[in-house]
Formats: structure tokens, sequence, C-alpha cells
């Protein structure tokens, strides 16, 4: 007898380490929407782009909201640990995903994170952690933020069992600064910088939800 595939999540919040799925967990799950999950993928693309494959799969995993979330490095001088980025798109050597509700998505993180930057722009992929001169060379694609998890997470969120573009489900990519051209980090979590991002990513949860929520109401 074949077993059944079981539903997918409604709401499907990706991350990639360890420290990152706690400080999501840490914030309580109040306002959740039912079918609510937290993924970690692991680190990497290639981890990213198998973890999300395999919980899409399921009856509804095609409507699926899907958000990356987690800690990412800010590329333009100015940004500090702490800072939110909002995706307008991600990219990778695959191409770019257009992230759906970003307006909405970052008046709701002003309201749950008071005083933190918001940015809004675009988030790029990397197979590895980016540091020194290679920083200045991603900005200069126009990027202001990376990070080796959203890109693939997006990629393969909008993709169906055959590569085709072909999911309906909105998705986005939040991540919080942990280092920046200014405040370049050897380790998260043993400096100061790591300590504040993780404080605000404990905080960003009721931003998703609110964005899940409008990404239900019909579209004009």
């Amino acid at each position: 007898m074949q077993r059944r595939a079981e539903p997918a999540a409604a709401l499907l919040v990706a991350c990639a380490l360890r420290i990152e799925r706690a400080a999501l967990r840490s914030g309580g799950e109040r306002g959740a929407p039912d079918g609510y999950a937290v993924l970690r993928t692991g680190m990497g693309p290639r981890a990213a782009d198998l973890a999300v494959a395999r919980a899409l799969v399921g009856p509804g995993g095609d409507r699926t909201a899907v958000l990356a979330t987690g800690f990412c490095a800010g590329l333009v001088p100015g940004m500090n640990p702490g800072d939110l980025i909002v995706a307008e798109e991600t990219r990778d050597p695959r191409g770019t995903v257009t992230c759906d509700g970003t307006a909405l998505l970052a008046e709701a993180l002003a309201r749950a994170v008071p005083g933190a930057a918001v940015h809004l722009g675009a988030l790029t992929g990397s197979d590895h952690v980016v540091r020194g001169q290679e920083r200045a060379q991603l900005r200069a694609t126009g990027a202001i933020a990376v990070d080796m998890e959203s890109a693939a997470t997006l990629w393969t969120a909008t993709r169906d069992a055959r590569g085709a573009r072909d999911r309906r489900g909105p998705v986005a990519a939040v991540r919080v600064i942990v280092d920046a051209p200014e405040h370049e980090l050897v380790r998260i979590g043993t400096v100061r910088g790591g300590i504040s991002a993780f404080r605000v990513l404990r905080a960003v949860l009721p931003a998703f939800f609110d964005w899940h929520r409008s990404s239900l109401l019909p579209r004009r």
C-alpha cells in the first residue's frame, strides 16, 4: 500500500543554521497560521535546494508561501549589524526571482522591530562566505546584501518537479545583517554584532505572519 504524502506547510520559513532556527523559535508562534513550519535547510545553496524541494512535496505544496530568512552580509557602507534586508529580488547563477509583497513586509518589520533600519533591494546568492574586496564586487552588480541560501530557496520554491516555473505560492526573503563592510565578523554569536542580529531575528515572526495573511487576500 502506497503511503499518502503529508500536506505541505501553508507558510514555510526556511533558515540554514541552528542558531537562526533557535532565534525564530525563541520568538514564539503567537499569531502563526495553521500549517506554519520552520525548516532548517543546512548551509549552502545545494542544501537549501534539496531541503525546500522535499518540504514542498505533498498536497498544497504548490500554494505554500515560502520565506527565506536568517543572517547575511551587508554590502553597502553604512549598514550595521541588526539592520534588516527585505529582498525585492534574489539572484543566483540560474537567474532572478522577484519577491512578493515587499512593501507590506517592510512596513510590518518596522512595526515588529522598532528602531531597526530596513533596507529594500536585491539579495544575491553565493556558495561561500563573502569577505573583503568581494563585497565591493558584488555591490557593483547592484546587490545590497549576500547570503548562501535565499536565492536557492526561492528558486526552488518557484519551480515544479520538472524545474518549470509553475508554483503559485508567494515567496519572500528577509535577512538580518550580521556583518557589513565596516563591521566584518569572524564568527556569528561570539561578538556584539552577532548578538544584535540574533535579537532582531527573534522579533521578526509577527511581520512574517502579517505578510502571509496579506498574501491570502485577492489580488487586484
